[in-house]
């Protein structure tokens, strides 16, 4: 039974693991949608704001570009963002909900071993 045990435990602890590292990640490209949500969203102010030329970097060089498909492409690139965003988030909770899972099964089995092993002592 202490091998099985063993065995249960050390699955649970590595689907744990691996659940944390999921998250880790989910949670760097959460960030980094944050970072590009903020600064397209900085662009597209300045390019409302602005009565100037605009100029955009395609490659290594900028070319002249108009203003109102400047904004269009802008806008979108926010409405992906936000998307992009939201479903880093719902993958996020679901994974989250699946770690607790996982806390509370290993806790259990944890209990379990902990009682075997007082009653084989007595």
């Amino acid at each position: 039974m202490n091998s099985q045990f063993d065995a249960d435990s050390q699955q649970k602890f590595q689907e744990l693991q691996i659940l944390e590292q999921n998250l880790q990640s989910l949670l760097m490209q959460k960030q980094n949608t944050h970072i590009e949500l903020s600064e397209t969203s900085n662009a597209l102010d300045e390019v409302k704001k602005s009565n100037d030329t605009i100029y955009k970097m395609v490659g290594s060089i900028m070319v002249v570009v108009e203003k109102e498909l400047t904004i269009k492409e802008l806008e979108e690139k926010i409405k992906v963002s936000e998307i992009r965003s939201e479903s880093i988030s719902k993958q996020e909770k679901i994974i989250d909900a699946k770690a607790k899972e996982i806390q509370q099964e290993i806790k259990i089995l944890l209990e379990k071993n902990s009682s075997s092993t007082k009653d084989k002592s007595q």
